[in-house]
């Protein structure tokens, strides 16, 4: 059996906009907590309140997303501008 090797090279990865996609999506996960809520008294009695509790985890880790795609896009920013300042001095 012959080892497969790619015949060009892969693709640049897409960057779009990366912190208003984590941005949204946490907020999402907490909206839908939010609205979950009122129901927790259903979501108890048939034993479903880790509906709630993933919703809740889903917003939480979605904050320290955000934290770590805002530090990311920083330094990627940081990093062009001491590149285009290296190209002209």
């Amino acid at each position: 059996m012959a080892k497969w090797t790619p015949r060009h090279e892969a693709p640049e990865p897409l960057e779009g906009p990366v912190v208003a996609t984590i941005t949204g999506g946490t907020i999402l996960w907490f909206v839908l907590f939010l609205a979950q809520l009122p129901f927790y008294g259903w979501f108890d009695d048939h034993g479903h309140t880790w509906w709630l509790w993933t919703c809740l985890a889903g917003a939480g880790l979605g904050l320290i997303g955000i934290w770590y795609v805002r530090k990311r896009d920083a330094a990627i920013k940081r990093a062009a501008a001491e590149r285009e300042n290296a190209l002209d001095g």
